[in-house]
């Protein structure tokens, strides 16, 4: 069996590759894979459909949709130190859709994917749905509306699914019909397709779907009401902050978090209530989306939270917020005993720039684990106070090269003259890159007392 899947998983990969910058597909290439996944079991049929969809650009979905829950918090990257202090930038990609010239135009390449759009095989449907409707080939919307039309609940299914991956306004009510379709998988596949699409005609339909009897229609509903992103959804997705299933509420305070009005602040505040934690976790993180000042005090009591993924959440929402009234609970999280909360608790604090977290801040910077320390030190460069200057000094002598970078980064971001000792000092340290960054830093200090031209930095804060 593995070595079957093994072969399935080459063939897909080399059809991929084949896929490189204005090269044609090989239509014949492509009926051999979908003829071997026809054969294949599901799992090992998205695997090769990621491989194949993957080699245009787009991004694979095996799930109904993307699960929505809160990203990992942005990596600090303060410059123009970052790559002198090897901060991790992290890598964005990028999908972007193309039109049929750029699978070649082929039509025979068209029609080996048109070709198994009735197959047996409900996964090697999909993918050729998915592929021929990111492609936007003109033909696709009549046989994906034909597909919608049919007997077979299945067809139908992968006909919504087509209708929605085209993007099409002229899909709007056909697929707004087909939530009334007497199959739940044709529905939920309807409200996503409504969800890409993203058009506001569909809120009505959408909000009706929030009453379906099956949980993945409502859970599709209320995700592609976040997609649309109109203050009309407020209201059905606050409703649905109550429905009986924790997995479509917590779709629902997502959505809210989507649409980013501070009107929906108060029934987020409830959600923080819920029993389940993933339902807590999309309301934290919707309301730091939202980043509303009343949001605060809210999210404060979630930072002792007995869940260590909602007090994550709670540490970056308070991050993105940045107001000053939740230094104090923050701070207290810098000795969290999740490392993860931790670092959330000091890069939160880095976020708001405000000099009461001097103090937590410097007590990081004695942490046991270095990243900690080195985040430590962004943070209160971030913060500019010039309370800093001396636990940053002692910062310079910390047993890890990255962290002394660090120090020395924050002690130029300050501009303090207290810092030239420290600094001057940093000049003779056994690392290079050190040196480098102490010397960097001795250049934005602008003190009379030396003779020397410096660019100094505009500052700025903010807070609520």
């Amino acid at each position: 069996m593995l070595r079957w899947t093994a072969v399935l998983l080459l063939a897909a990969t080399r059809l991929a590759a084949q896929r490189a910058v204005d090269t044609p597909m090989d239509s014949g290439a492509v009926a051999r894979v979908l003829a071997l996944l026809k054969t294949s079991d599901s799992t090992v049929c998205e695997l090769a459909g990621q491989a194949i969809s993957n080699s245009w650009g787009f991004p694979w979905e095996p799930r109904l949709f993307p699960t929505p829950m809160p990203m990992p918090m942005p990596t600090p990257m303060p410059m123009p130190m970052a790559m002198r202090m090897g901060i991790r930038v992290p890598h964005v990609r990028v999908h972007v859709r193309h039109g049929p010239a750029w699978y070649g135009g082929d039509a025979a390449v068209s029609g080996a994917f048109r070709a198994v759009l009735r197959d047996d095989s409900r996964c090697v449907r999909n993918i050729a749905a998915r592929v021929l409707g990111r492609a936007r080939s003109a033909a696709s919307y009549d046989a994906f509306l034909a597909l919608l039309g049919d007997a077979s609940p299945g067809l139908r299914e992968t006909g919504a699914l087509g209708l929605g991956e085209l993007d099409d306004r002229r899909a709007l009510r056909p697929l707004q019909t087909a939530l009334r379709d007497r199959d739940a998988a044709v529905r939920a596949m309807a409200a996503r397709g409504l969800g890409e699409i993203a058009d506001s005609s569909s809120i009505g339909a959408l909000a009706n779907a929030l009453a379906d009897d099956a949980v993945p229609v409502r859970r599709a509903a209320a995700w592609a009401l976040g997609e649309v992103e109109s203050l009309r959804a407020i209201e059905p997705l606050s409703q649905a902050l109550r429905d009986r299933s924790s997995d479509v509420r917590a779709i629902a305070a997502w959505a809210l978090g989507e649409i980013e009005n501070a009107r929906a602040v108060p029934v987020l505040g409830e959600a923080l209530k819920d029993p389940s934690p993933d339902v807590r976790r999309a309301a934290v993180w919707a309301l730091g989306q939202i980043e509303d000042k009343d949001g605060v005090d809210l999210l404060l009591p979630l930072l002792h939270d007995r869940d260590p993924q909602v007090r994550l959440a709670a540490t970056h929402a308070l991050g993105e917020i940045e107001s000053p009234r939740a230094v104090r609970g923050l701070g207290a999280l810098v000795h969290d005993e999740s490392p993860d909360v931790k670092r959330a608790a000091i890069w939160a604090l880095g976020q708001i720039e405000d000099g009461n977290a001097v103090d937590p801040l410097s007590a990081a910077l004695k942490d046991p684990d270095s990243e900690t320390r080195q985040l430590a030190a962004w943070a209160l460069g971030e913060i500019e106070d010039a309370a800093a200057v001396d636990p940053l000094a002692v910062g310079l002598k910390d047993r890890e090269p990255d962290v002394r970078i660090a120090a020395a980064w924050a002690l130029g971001q300050i501009e303090s003259s207290r810092a030239i000792e420290p600094l001057t000092a940093a000049l003779q340290d056994g690392s290079r890159d050190v040196q480098d960054a102490a010397r960097w830093a001795l250049s934005q200090i602008d003190d009379e007392d030396r003779n020397v031209r410096v660019r100094v930095r505009p500052k700025g804060k903010k807070g609520i």
